[in-house]
């Protein structure tokens, strides 16, 4: 089969390699029908983590089953289904309290694993024509039969989940304001779902036009950090009064005045929230860093403003998303057209076409804001 594998740093390539197989009872094969480049991609699409050539990507999946094992009993051959970016058993204690971001058993000695993503298991992603997924009956998200909402459901496999997953990080409650820094594919589902959830203000900090033109679409209020500083802008304009709440849809490669500063957004997001306010963190921060602006980095530690975070008593909310909390009742939104987070994409491909929207989507050219693939067209 064909799938999407790294190369070199800033290099992938359309390969055949070889269609998975039923490996345990409870295995499903799914036939991708989309499957999404991810903002994380990139991390390891540029060099930035300690992947090895030759790893599939894609941890954002949909299809349709092709072949179960003896032990799945919920799916069935020809389900459509949406699969969440994290791999969980469903059994261990994390799983089993909701925190499926953080099972204990898919990846010895990590919490946490996923499709085709470095350090996160022996899981080959979906940016192919096949995936094998395990424990399919907890992995696997059902949906109604067709093609209707195509571009919308595979959303939920991450992006969504994990825009949501952002506010409720910072503790926001419904008329509040809120700031979110980064408006790639994470950052636009952040700021979108906290208007959907009843926010006062939603403030979109970007400098890519494109991005910050898909935030003032959905009622954002744009604010470009080349400009001057994002923090001095907001406070500007609500007339000296500070956000209620704060995201980092960025992470560690956040750029300032044209150079990295990996903690830039930290410590913006504690100048900017009040006084008892809360951050939100879904945005990548990793242990390791081979590319990191200097020995601290490398190793993933960051200079972070404690005593005002402190003194401000403010509450910090981090980590991976747990999608299966969340994607069931956001799939349901969808389906009731109380949402379409689909307003997102801006391109849809064969797979023989993603080692140029890799390129394009790394420079932040033409457009180029969400891509979906689609392996079998």
């Amino acid at each position: 089969m064909k799938a999407v594998v790294y190369v070199d740093p800033f290099k992938v390539a359309v390969r055949d390699v070889e269609d998975p197989k039923i490996l345990h009872p409870n295995d499903a094969i799914v036939k991708i029908t989309t499957t999404c480049i991810c903002g994380s991609d990139l991390h390891m699409y540029e060099g930035r983590t300690a992947a090895q050539p030759g790893i599939v990507f894609g941890h954002e999946n949909m299809g349709i089953v092709s072949e179960i094992g003896s032990g799945v009993s919920k799916l069935k051959v020809g389900d459509r289904v949406v699969m969440p970016f994290n791999v969980a058993c469903g059994h261990c204690r994390n799983c089993e309290s909701g925190y499926s971001a953080f099972c204990t058993e898919v990846n010895p000695g990590f919490a946490g694993g996923a499709y085709g993503y470095v350090a996160m298991g022996p899981y080959p992603g979906g940016q192919a024509q096949y995936l094998r997924v395990p424990w399919a009956d907890f992995n696997a998200l059902r949906l109604p039969a067709g093609t209707e909402h195509e571009a919308d459901f595979a959303l939920l496999a991450d992006i969504f989940p994990t825009g949501w997953h952002g506010v409720s990080l910072s503790g926001f409650q419904p008329g509040e304001s809120i700031a979110v820094f980064g408006a790639g594919p994470v950052g636009l589902m952040s700021a979108y779902s906290a208007i959907l959830r009843g926010a006062s203000e939603v403030y979109s900090v970007d400098h890519v036009p494109e991005r910050l033109d898909k935030a003032l679409s959905i009622g954002a209020i744009p604010v470009n950090f080349d400009q001057a500083d994002p923090v001095d802008q907001i406070l500007q304009m609500r007339h000296g009064n500070m956000v209620d709440r704060a995201v980092d849809a960025v992470g560690y490669q956040a750029v300032e005045k044209g150079h990295e500063v990996p903690n830039t957004v930290l410590s913006a997001m504690v100048r900017v929230v009040r006084a008892t306010g809360g951050l939100g963190v879904p945005g990548l921060y990793v242990p390791s860093d081979p590319g990191g602006v200097d020995v601290h980095a490398k190793e993933g530690y960051l200079m972070f403003p404690v005593g005002k975070f402190f003194e401000k008593g403010l509450s910090m909310g981090t980590g991976q998303c747990n999608v299966k909390h969340y994607n069931r009742y956001l799939r349901d939104m969808i389906i009731g057209q109380r949402a379409k987070p689909s307003f997102v994409v801006s391109h849809e491909i064969p797979i023989d076409e993603a080692p140029v929207a890799y390129e394009k989507f790394d420079k932040r050219i033409e457009g180029y804001t969400k891509v979906l693939i689609h392996p079998n067209v």
